[in-house]
């Protein structure tokens, strides 16, 4: 469903809100540009730059959580999140170098 639902969606370059992530809480385990309780954010940009699907990955990620990518920490759910969001999130992490 994620999928197809990122079809609708504008294609990179795409330009976040910042209040989204003030409201989403992505800052309080994430930093632009250092480690913190997850990675940053240009490392997750590096990690993945060359994974064309990465935007729709992570955007999935981001609502469902996960663990063991990126250590043994948890990333929880992030069910207030919606798909649009996520993916304009994910986006934009993955235009920063």
């Amino acid at each position: 469903l994620l999928s197809a639902f990122a079809l609708l969606l504008p294609a990179k370059p795409v330009l976040a809100d910042d209040e989204l992530y003030k409201t989403k809480n992505c800052f309080a385990c994430h930093k632009i540009d250092r480690n913190t309780l997850g990675p940053s954010f240009k490392s997750i940009a590096a990690k993945y730059a060359e994974d064309k699907a990465a935007d729709v990955k992570l955007a999935q990620r981001v609502r469902e959580g996960g663990v063991g990518v990126w250590g043994s920490t948890p990333m929880p759910a992030q069910t207030q999140v919606s798909e649009a969001e996520a993916l304009t999130l994910t986006r934009w992490i993955l235009e920063l170098k």
